[in-house]
């Protein structure tokens, strides 16, 4: 058996902007004091990969009990942003993950980016680092990462068993399974035991062989 096609995440598989993201959100809720900030990295770090819309929701309505409109919610959202987009856009890349998109693109396999990244933001930077080139399709929030999946899946009619999604978030590896698909778990560095004993996981962004995959489950 041989994979048909190929998903990846975006922040901390393509790029190395998860400490960008922590700080940034840890910088927009300082003024509330360390225990505060404590808590929304905390719960950033324990929801990598999902919308950072339904973060601020709840960094805003359960941390901190207080109403939020839509037009707060954009407000914060826009302020995330701007300060984070320059240096997403100069971030490096997570070791291999260059050179196996450039592998997969080169032999004709179809890639898809499924990431929790607002959609028009995910496309500047990937347009800013002339990566489109290396993409079959990208999308980003919303909707949510399984509407995403189970939409390819259904238009493009491939084979879940013969799928691949490498993720660095939990969210992602709930994704991928609930998709029926494969999964490879790329460790975010401060948190090396994120993923579950018998998860395959990697510290450096390759496509394992399903057999090689089946086998590289942590002990």
């Amino acid at each position: 058996m041989h994979w048909q096609a190929f998903f990846f995440d975006f922040d901390g598989v393509i790029l190395d902007t998860t400490q960008i993201k922590t700080a940034a959100f840890a910088a927009m809720y300082e003024d509330h004091g360390p225990e505060i900030v404590a808590r929304v990295v905390a719960y950033h770090r324990e929801h990598g990969g999902i919308s950072r819309m339904l973060k601020l929701r709840h960094f805003e309505e359960t941390i901190l009990g207080r109403e939020l409109d839509g037009a707060r919610l954009e407000e914060l959202a826009a302020d995330f942003s701007q300060r984070v987009l320059e240096q997403v856009l100069a971030a490096p890349p997570i070791p291999g993950a260059i050179e196996t998109l450039e592998s997969l693109a080169a032999g004709g396999s179809p890639v898809f980016v499924v990431s929790g990244t607002p959609r028009d933001e995910l496309q500047r930077v990937i347009d800013g680092r002339g990566l489109g080139r290396l993409f079959t399709e990208v999308h980003g929030s919303p909707p949510l990462k399984p509407a995403i999946l189970a939409e390819i899946l259904e238009r493009r009619g491939f084979d879940r068993a013969r799928c691949l999604f490498l993720g660095d978030a939990l969210t992602d590896q709930r994704a991928a399974e609930g998709a029926q698909m494969a999964f490879l778990g790329i460790e975010p560095p401060d948190d090396p035991h994120l993923f579950a004993p018998g998860t395959a996981v990697s510290r450096r962004v390759f496509v394992p062989h399903p057999r090689e995959l089946s086998m590289m489950g942590r002990s």
